[in-house]
């Protein structure tokens, strides 16, 4: 079997594909205690801003950085669910868990799309997992939950509404 498969496209909602890179029978599920993608800071989209806005106090908890808008990473004084320097993501909360998306069963985008990367080529929407995903994420093909089955919990619709939705940007 040839380990270059072509791409594939796969309607996510009605009229919305995106071009699949990774392999299809991939599983993702977040693991208890992980909490790496929570290190870093998270870019919030426009919609993220005003979602946020009526959540949380934004001038607490996001920073611009290059024209763009993050949630704020936070010395913790903790040592468990921070990354090196002893940071993580404002929301993230001692016992691991996101007190946005448990408390307000909300969370950005782009903690959505994670451990996915997304970009736009040729007017196309494409995802592959992250390479810092490979090295540092626990939750890939731990579990029966397919990623290609399940991307509508991925990717929310407004990815294909942004000129630039690439995730490769941090803070």
């Amino acid at each position: 079997m040839s380990t270059e498969e072509a791409p594939r496209r796969v309607e996510v909602y009605p009229d919305r594909e995106v071009v699949v890179e990774f392999d299809p029978d991939l599983t993702f599920e977040c693991v208890d205690d992980c909490t790496w993608c929570c290190h870093h800071g998270v870019l919030l989209y426009d919609k993220d801003l005003l979602e946020l806005a009526q959540r949380a106090n934004l001038a607490e908890t996001t920073t611009d950085f290059r024209g763009e808008k993050f949630v704020t990473r936070e010395e913790k004084g903790r040592e468990d669910h921070v990354a090196e320097d002893g940071c993580a993501c404002a929301f993230l909360r001692e016992d691991g868990l996101c007190s946005l998306h448990l408390e307000e069963d909300w969370k950005p985008t782009r903690c959505s799309v994670f451990p996915l990367g997304v970009w736009r080529e040729d007017g196309d929407l494409h995802v592959d997992i992250r390479d810092s995903a490979h090295d540092h994420c626990e939750g890939l093909n731990v579990s029966e939950r397919s990623v290609i089955d399940n991307l509508e919990a991925f990717l929310p619709e407004v990815l294909w509404e942004l000129e630039n939705p690439d995730s490769d940007r941090e803070l």
